[in-house]
């Protein structure tokens, strides 16, 4: 639904050109062997061969087949998962949309797209990372028309990665109706674990999708606003769009 095809890199010159840039987006699409040492390598990997040494296959079997073993640094012989991504503006700054082969596992928001890359990367750094505008198109437009109107319905499948707590307290942030808040002690005891608002708080912070997991809708006690991964800013304008929802 959310990954297209690979770019293609037709012949060995676009091939080399693609180790040179160390292109994380052909690891998927071939693989190099060094005749020199007896070993493959992903085009990503920080080896530095010379170009007479180097010998380009379609597949890591290709590469096996023809007598190479797996380069230990850059273990070509593991399956990467591959997590798809596009940032576009929005009317809540630059929109960082994410999605794993199970569905959206990253809404970020903020106003410098490299910031928002960066933090995609330190999230997944075993992924391989690929910019597909068209692949993210209908879950970015999707978030887009949340943002836009509250209430809107919003049919994606969800990837969000954390621990069992963290699970439980963003299901329940699901549950939190648009145009009201809860406190974290509100969200504790509705997980059944009323002692847990510091729990509750950090699981809140390190919300990967947001808006589509409203933690903007928790707030302290008393109503007060508190911190917010994308900024206090953006919170305040979220719940006021959605209290005049």
């Amino acid at each position: 639904m959310f990954i297209s095809h690979t770019p293609t890199y037709l012949g060995d010159d676009a091939r080399w050109d693609a180790m040179q840039r160390r292109d994380r987006q052909a690891d998927s699409a071939f693989v190099y062997a060094v005749k020199t040492t007896g070993v493959y390598c992903r085009p990503s990997c920080s080896a530095r061969p010379h170009r007479r040494n180097v010998l380009f296959f379609d597949t890591t079997q290709g590469a096996v087949e023809a007598g190479f073993r797996p380069c230990k640094r850059c273990r070509p012989d593991r399956e990467r998962e591959t997590i798809a991504w596009d940032v576009q503006p929005s009317g809540f700054g630059q929109l960082l949309v994410a999605a794993s082969s199970a569905g959206v596992a990253a809404v970020l928001m903020g106003d410098d797209a490299a910031v928002l890359t960066a933090d995609l990367a330190a999230r997944f750094p075993a992924a391989h990372l690929k910019r597909d505008p068209a692949g993210l198109a209908p879950a970015i437009a999707a978030v887009r028309r949340r943002l836009d109107d509250p209430r809107a319905a919003v049919d994606l499948p969800l990837d969000p990665r954390g621990g069992e707590l963290a699970r439980l307290v963003w299901d329940a942030l699901r549950g939190i109706p648009v145009g009201t808040t809860a406190s974290y002690g509100d969200v504790a005891r509705a997980i059944g674990r009323p002692t847990a608002a510091r729990a509750v708080a950090a699981a809140c912070a390190a919300n990967p999708l947001a808006v589509l997991i409203p933690c903007h809708r928790v707030v302290r006690a008393g109503g007060a606003l508190s911190g917010y991964r994308w900024g206090v800013g953006r919170k305040q304008a979220l719940l006021a769009r959605e209290a005049a929802a």
